[in-house]
C-alpha cells in the first residue's frame, strides 16, 4: 500500500512543486499602467488579470505574464485560484514571467531526461521532502513541505509585502461557498486555495475549513470587474484526448470531474458579464499532474501569449 501511495504522493507533490516566479516598483506604483505610445498621447489606465487553476496546464500562465512584461505593463491587481494562485503570487513578489520559467526550468524534467535523470540533476532532497502522506486528514498530501519551499522563493509572508496586491480565491467546505484571501498571511491562502479534493489536505484559516478555490471561481475575473479598466482572465482548463475505450483512469475519473464543474461555473459566468479578454490557450493532451510536460504547455501556449499581446496593444493604443 505504501508504494502505491509514495507513488501518487510522489507524483502529486511534484506537480505542486511546479504550482501548481521584471523587478517591481513600490505597491502605490505598481496599480498604475502607462499606455505605449509618444508621452502626450499616454494615459493611466488600471490592467487586472485573473489566473485560473488547471494543475499543470496552469503553467501556461507564466506565457500571460511574460507577455505582460514584454508589453512593458504592470498589473493593478492580480487574482486567482489554485495553481493560479501559486503563480500569481510569485509574480506579485517581484518575480517577472521568464524569472517563473527559470524557476519551473530548474525543478521539471526537460524533453531530453527522464524522470530518474532529473532527479539526479535537479534538487532530489527538495523532491523527497514534498512526500508526506496525510491520509487520516482528508487528503493524500500535506502541502506544508512545498509551502515552506516556495517560501524560501517568494521571499514574502504576508499580503501586504506584495508588489502587486493579491486576491486568491478558496472554498469554504462546509458552508459551500467562496472566500476571498487578501490580507493576513499569504502562505496558508496559497495552501488552501490549492487544496485539490482528496489530494491536498484542506487547511483551517479563521475558523474555517477551506479548499480548493477551482470549486466555487475557477477564474475569478469577476473580482477585478469595477476596480480595473481592462480586465483579462485566462482559462486553463484546457482539453484531454478521449481514450479508445471510453473508460477513465482513476485519477481522470477524480480530475476530469472536477474540470466539467469548473467548466460550467466559468460558462454560466461569461453569460452575465465578460472580461475585456477573455483567453483560453488551445491546451490539449495534459493531465493535471503532468508537469514535466513544460516545454509542451509552453509551446500549445505561445498562440495565446501573442493574441494576448495584439489584443492588449489594441486596447491601450
Amino acid at each position: 500500500m505504501w508504494k502505491k501511495l509514495s507513488r501518487r504522493s510522489f507524483l502529486s507533490s511534484t506537480g505542486l512543486i511546479m504550482a501548481g516566479m521584471s523587478t517591481r516598483q513600490n505597491a502605490a506604483n505598481s496599480r498604475e499602467i502607462q499606455n505605449p505610445g509618444s508621452p502626450a498621447s499616454k494615459r493611466t489606465k488600471k490592467i487586472g488579470i485573473a489566473l485560473g487553476g488547471g494543475g499543470a496546464k496552469g503553467l501556461a500562465h507564466i506565457l500571460m505574464l511574460e507577455a505582460l512584461d514584454e508589453l512593458g505593463v504592470k498589473p493593478h491587481l492580480i487574482t486567482g485560484c489554485s495553481m493560479g494562485a501559486v503563480i500569481g503570487a510569485l509574480y506579485a513578489s517581484g518575480r517577472s514571467g521568464s524569472d517563473i520559467r527559470h524557476f519551473i526550468d530548474n525543478l521539471v524534467a526537460t524533453k531530453n531526461e527522464t524522470w530518474p535523470e532529473a532527479l539526479i540533476h535537479k534538487d532530489i532532497i527538495e523532491w523527497i521532502k514534498f512526500i508526506d502522506p496525510e491520509l487520516g486528514a482528508g487528503g493524500l498530501i500535506d502541502g506544508e513541505n512545498f509551502i515552506q519551499y516556495l517560501h524560501k522563493e517568494i521571499q514574502v509572508t504576508d499580503f501586504s509585502e506584495l508588489k502587486i496586491p493579491l486576491r486568491i480565491v478558496a472554498a469554504d467546505f462546509w458552508k459551500r461557498e467562496q472566500v476571498i484571501l487578501d490580507q493576513g498571511k499569504l502562505l496558508p491562502a496559497i495552501k488552501a486555495s490549492m487544496a485539490f479534493p482528496g489530494l491536498f489536505v484542506p487547511v483551517k484559516i479563521g475558523g474555517r475549513t477551506l479548499m480548493d478555490g477551482g470549486l466555487v471561481n475557477p477564474v475569478p475575473y469577476d473580482l477585478l470587474l469595477g476596480e480595473c479598466n481592462i480586465t483579462i482572465a485566462v482559462d486553463v482548463t484546457g482539453s484531454i484526448p478521449v481514450p479508445a475505450d471510453l473508460q477513465p483512469s482513476f485519477f481522470d475519473s477524480i480530475f476530469n470531474s472536477i474540470h466539467i464543474m469548473q467548466e460550467t461555473i466559468i460558462t454560466e459566468k461569461l453569460k452575465n458579464r465578460q472580461p475585456d479578454i477573455f483567453m483560453r490557450p488551445a491546451i490539449n493532451g495534459i493531465r493535471m499532474l503532468e508537469f514535466y510536460k513544460a516545454e509542451t504547455i509552453y509551446r500549445q501556449t505561445t498562440p495565446a501569449k501573442d493574441d494576448l499581446k495584439r489584443a492588449l496593444e489594441n486596447l491601450l493604443s
